[in-house]
């Protein structure tokens, strides 16, 4: 019986082919926006997650102030001191410092401001790369006695909105009016910031920014055998003790990368549902539209009910076919806006690869993601479906023959 409600149904909504077109265009441009946002917000966390995987969760970075981020702002600074305590700290395996500063960057008679990195060369430079993804993809690493040496990042060699000309390996390029060599050029990390970045030697870049007794930055790899968050606690412990600070007062602070994670999806979370609310809105209308839509068929088709009803249909079967209808335009207004919402969300994934360089904004194809569209849309359609459906159930049918 339900097949023949469902064939019932599908020959009603194509008698009236341009009033269900127009009744789900307002399901399925909702259900675009949805499920477009939803899949490049997966796709980023994902993403995300998957670098943080592989930088590893037993490491945690130490920044001045409030640590919000490389490039963090503090009247407060960390020193060659607190870096000797970090690596006495029970369960600390490698420890690596970072300096780095904003400069102007010379090139065949263009200047550039750049972001510049002081990089260690030795082996605890292994750390800064696991979790920057610093790897070189033409000519060489810098080496521990390089001093006028630079890597250069992809963007630098690579994208003209840098430089007209782009660097390549043995071009000689000025900071701070001092002349280096370019040894090598970085892999594609897919940020424009980090791909935009140069690398000198880590005491070239201290004598450069005039920092010999100040870190920006410090990497901490922990042993294993260790959890990252007790070693943290340590590590705090030890530096308020060496800087005689308060609990709570603390002008240094301490990042595990599950932290950091767990940050940035709350935040993300936050920012998506509002954009998804948004796009709801859509949706709203889309259900109301079906209503109307549905309200109209009873009146028109209140005769064909109440023949229904004279030669035996019980109330519940006239009210499931009128479910039935509208659930189909949600379904099928569903169906168009996911086909709609997963090409938007690979055309903004190709605008971010093509246009900013980027591959961080990609469009996650979870199935998951459309299976529940398909359910909420057709959902929405029911739902919008279900007053005009128990109107039409409750018709009696002596008057609706009588119905002109």
């Amino acid at each position: 019986m339900i097949k023949d409600f469902f064939a019932l149904s599908v020959s009603n909504l194509r008698r009236r082919k341009l009033r269900s077109w127009l009744t789900m265009i307002g399901i399925f441009i909702g259900i675009a926006a949805v499920v477009s946002l939803i899949s490049l917000g997966q796709g980023l966390q994902d993403y995300i997650s998957e670098q943080f995987e592989v930088m590893g969760a037993n490491k945690l970075i130490v920044l001045p102030g409030s640590g919000i981020g490389l490039a963090s702002a503090s009247a407060e600074k960390l020193t060659s001191k607190d870096l000797d305590v970090i690596k006495k700290t029970r369960g600390v395996d490698i420890v690596a410092e970072l300096v780095y500063g904003v400069s102007f960057l010379e090139f065949n008679d263009e200047v550039k401001r750049v972001f510049v990195i002081g990089l260690p060369t030795e082996k605890v430079a292994d750390i800064f790369r696991d979790m920057q993804g610093f790897e070189v993809e033409k000519g060489r690493e810098l080496k521990e006695d390089d001093k006028d040496k630079v890597v250069v990042g992809y963007l630098v060699a690579k994208d003209k909105s840098v430089f007209e000309k782009g660097v390549e390996l043995r071009d000689k390029i000025i900071i701070e009016k001092k002349e280096f060599r370019v040894v090598g050029i970085m892999r594609q990390i897919g940020n424009p910031q980090d791909d935009s970045q140069v690398y000198i030697p880590l005491e070239t870049a201290k004598k450069l920014f005039e920092k010999e007794d100040e870190i920006d930055t410090i990497y901490v790899q922990v042993k294993e055998g260790f959890e990252t968050k007790d070693v943290a606690e340590d590590i705090k412990k030890e530096l308020r003790r060496a800087r005689d600070e308060e609990k709570g007062k603390e002008t240094f602070s301490i990042q595990t990368f599950e932290q950091i994670l767990e940050t940035f999806q709350n935040v993300f979370n936050v920012v998506q549902a509002v954009l998804v609310g948004i796009a709801a809105i859509s949706l709203l209308v889309g259900g109301i539209g079906i209503m109307n839509t549905m309200y109209t068929s009873v009146l028109e088709r209140t005769r064909e009910i109440g023949t229904m009803k004279a030669i035996g249909a019980k109330n519940s079967h006239v009210m499931i076919i009128f479910l039935i209808e509208s659930g189909l335009l949600g379904l099928t207004g569903g169906i168009i806006g996911v086909l709609i919402g997963i090409g938007l969300a690979k055309f903004a994934e190709y605008l971010a690869a093509a246009f900013l360089g980027t591959t961080l904004l990609q469009a996650s194809t979870n199935p998951m993601i459309f299976l529940g569209a398909l359910a909420f849309s057709f959902v929405i359609g029911s739902a919008s479906g279900l007053l005009p459906a128990l109107q039409a159930s409750k018709l009696n049918p002596v008057d609706a023959l009588r119905y002109e």
